[in-house]
C-alpha cells in the first residue's frame, strides 16, 4: 500500500485556504504524515525546491534572520513555500509574521509536530494571520478509499491492535510491533522530554503507562498523583503537554446543574491505539483480552473526532454519568439536539437512562462492530 495514494480528508480543507493571505500551520505527531501532505501539496500548487526541512541546521539558521529582504532571498521566489519542522526555528513567530506583513502573496505551511512548541511561540504575533488544521494518523475514512467494507471488517481487530499510523497499517504484525515500539520512544524522548518543563524522564513514562491502564474510564488526578508520589499539578501540567504532543485527548463530563449528575470528572483517551499497547507491551489478539470493551470505546472516540474534523462539523463533546453510576459513554451537544452514544463490541441491545432522556431532544444510540461503519463513515 503506498501511503501517497491515500488522500488525506484534511487536504481538502487545507486547499481551501490557500493563496487567501493566511499562514497554513499543519499540526500533528511525528510520523502522521505531515510532511507527505505539505510535499503533495507544493506539488499541486507550487514547486517541490520551496520546501525547506527546519531540522537541518543550516536552514534553520538561515531563517533566524529578522529581516524580511533576507529572509526572502533565503527563501526565493515561489509562490507557495512549506517550513517543515517550523518550531525548530529561533524567534519563528516573529520570522512568519515578518514573511507574511512584508509578502501577502506568499504562502507559507508551516509543520510542527509539537503543539506546544508552535503554539507558544505564536499566541499574539499571529493573531488573525495564521489558521491551524491537526493531522491525525489515517482515518477509518480515509482507509475505505483503498478498501471494501468487508476489508475494513477484516483489518478492523488489527486497527484495534496495531493503530492507524501510516507506516504501522502497510506493514505485517512483526514488523509493525517494532516500528511500533520504536514510535513510542520517539513519542517520549525526541518531542516530549526535552520539553523544558519536563524534569523526570521516568514520571512520565509511568504516567502514561497508568493512562494506558484506564483508558475509557474516569481518571483521578489525585489517584494518579499518589500512584506517582508527585503533586497533583504536576500530573495536571503533564497532561496538559501530552495532549498538546497528540498523545491523548479528553472528554469533560456533560452536566446541566442536575443534582445527581458529576461535572469535574474527565476521560482520557489515546490518540492512537497502537501507542497506547506498546506501552504496556500488550499486543495479543481480542479474543484473549480483558479489555477489549476500553479498545471499542477508545477506537470509536478517536476515529469519530476525526471524522468530526473532516466534515467540519460543529458540536461539543463530553461523556455523561450521574453519581448513581448511570452513564452514556460520549455524548455530542449541537444547538437543537443531544446525541449521546454507547459503545458495546458484541452487544446487540442497551437499555438508555431515562434521567438521560429527559434532556430535550436527546437520544442515545448503539454502537458495536456490526453497525460502527455508519457511525464511523456515514
Amino acid at each position: 500500500m503506498d501511503n501517497k495514494l491515500i488522500k488525506r480528508d484534511i487536504e481538502k480543507n487545507i486547499e481551501e485556504w490557500l493563496f487567501k493571505g493566511k499562514i497554513i500551520i499543519l499540526y500533528g505527531a511525528r510520523q502522521v504524515g505531515k510532511t507527505t501532505l505539505a510535499k503533495k501539496l507544493l506539488k499541486q500548487h507550487g514547486n517541490q525546491q520551496d520546501y525547506f526541512n527546519c531540522e537541518i541546521a543550516s536552514i534553520r539558521q538561515s531563517l533566524e534572520k529578522e529581516d524580511p529582504i533576507a529572509l526572502k532571498k533565503n527563501l526565493g521566489n515561489g509562490s507557495l513555500v512549506v517550513l517543515d519542522e517550523a518550531q525548530k526555528v529561533k524567534n519563528i513567530s516573529l520570522i512568519l509574521k515578518l514573511l507574511i506583513d512584508t509578502y501577502p502573496d506568499m504562502q507559507i505551511i508551516a509543520t510542527g509536530s509539537s503543539s506546544f512548541d508552535l503554539s507558544n511561540e505564536l499566541n499574539e504575533p499571529l493573531t488573525g494571520r495564521a489558521l491551524e488544521f491537526t493531522l491525525y494518523p489515517f482515518s477509518l475514512k480515509e482507509l475505505k478509499n483503498i478498501y471494501r467494507d468487508y476489508e475494513l471488517d477484516g483489518q478492523l481487530e488489527n486497527f484495534l491492535i496495531y493503530g492507524l499510523y501510516p507506516e504501522i497499517v502497510r506493514n505485517q504484525t512483526a514488523i509493525a510491533i517494532q516500528l511500533l515500539d520504536n514510535l513510542s520512544n520517539k513519542y517520549l524522548y525526541q518531542d516530549i522530554l526535552i520539553f523544558d518543563r519536563i524534569k523526570k524522564s521516568g514520571l512520565i513514562v509511568k504516567l502514561l503507562q497508568l493512562l494506558a491502564l484506564q483508558i475509557s474510564q474516569e481518571v483521578s488526578i489525585n489517584e494518579l498523583a499518589v500512584n506517582l508520589q508527585c503533586s497533583r499539578d504536576t500530573v495536571t501540567n503533564y497532561l496538559d503537554i501530552l495532549e498538546k504532543a497528540f498523545i491523548i485527548f479528553r472528554l469533560r463530563a456533560y452536566s446541566r446543574n442536575q443534582r445527581k449528575e458529576i461535572a469535574k470528572k474527565q476521560k482520557i483517551y489515546f490518540v492512537d491505539l497502537g501507542i497506547r499497547n506498546s506501552l504496556i507491551s500488550r499486543y495479543n489478539n481480542l479474543a484473549v483480552r480483558d479489555d477489549i470493551s476500553a479498545l471499542w470505546e477508545n477506537f470509536c472516540v478517536s476515529e469519530r473526532l476525526k471524522k468530526i474534523q473532516a466534515d467540519n462539523l460543529f458540536c461539543k463533546k463530553y461523556f455523561w454519568r450521574t453519581t448513581d453510576q448511570k452513564e452514556v459513554d460520549y455524548v455530542e451537544e449541537y444547538n437543537d439536539r443531544l446525541d449521546g452514544y454507547e459503545f458495546k463490541w458484541a452487544k446487540n441491545k442497551i437499555s438508555a437512562p431515562k434521567e438521560f432522556l429527559a434532556y430535550k431532544n436527546s437520544r442515545v444510540i448503539l454502537i458495536n462492530k456490526f453497525n460502527y461503519k455508519n457511525f464511523l463513515l456515514g
